[in-house]
């Protein structure tokens, strides 16, 4: 008989990963919450084993924490590790930028302002929900137009900490806010066409930054 992680296949290990990071980024497990194993498994038909995988690959990814004889629970955003998210990013994306700016082209240019101009539009019907989806989508794309293959293993290893940051950043906007925080990635396009490395790196950091103050304020995080 193999290990528990042998007996399953690694796609039901990732099928439960995935189920719960997003039930942990859409609120459903609010930060601090506990993580009951079985629990787990009767609410998404499956058995524990599964479940212990994706909790242990849900705490290499930072979503989870795992206490001795506490069992597992959603990590909670703390002025430490917000900071620590933020910087990473900043530092990751401006890298991502430089490597688009490198590898511009027209269609990278459509494509990138086809998910700006939805975010617009989104943000003119107040749909929070939407503009955050957009939102990711719009950085994944930027990740893999950089064409990087460790870069995007590295993110892989980031995905869950940085869609969290990203929706909580988006679900901190008021309604009057939307259209400005969709407007600064048409802004961030238009800046990436025009081939300014330095204009597109402190737009990056900036908008990178501002997310993190709108994350702090609305979770109550001091410095």
């Amino acid at each position: 008989m193999g290990t528990p992680a042998e007996q399953f296949p690694v796609s039901v290990a990732g099928r439960v990963a995935d189920q719960l990071r997003d039930l942990i980024r859409d609120g459903a497990y609010a930060p601090g919450a506990r993580l009951v194993e079985r629990a787990i498994a009767r609410e998404l038909g499956t058995s524990h084993i599964p479940v212990r995988e994706a909790l242990a690959r849900l705490a290499e990814e930072g979503l989870v924490v795992r206490l001795p004889r506490r069992g597992a629970r959603v990590a909670e955003l703390s002025p430490r590790s917000l900071e620590e998210i933020s910087s990473v990013r900043v530092v990751l994306e401006q890298f991502v930028c430089q490597r688009v700016l490198e590898r511009w082209t027209p269609s990278a240019e459509s494509e990138l302002m086809r998910l700006a101009r939805r975010m617009t539009a989104a943000a003119e019907r107040e749909s929070t929900k939407t503009v955050g989806e957009l939102d990711v989508r719009f950085h994944e794309t930027l990740w893999q137009l950089a064409d990087h293959e460790l870069l995007l293993e590295v993110a892989a290893g980031l995905r869950g900490r940085i869609e969290r940051f990203l929706r909580a950043a988006n679900a901190a906007l008021a309604p009057e806010d939307l259209r400005q925080h969709a407007q600064s990635h048409v802004e961030l396009v238009e800046l990436l066409a025009s081939g300014d490395h330095e204009a597109v790196a402190a737009a990056m950091r900036r908008h990178i930054l501002l997310g993190a103050e709108r994350v702090a304020r609305a979770e109550g995080i001091g410095s």
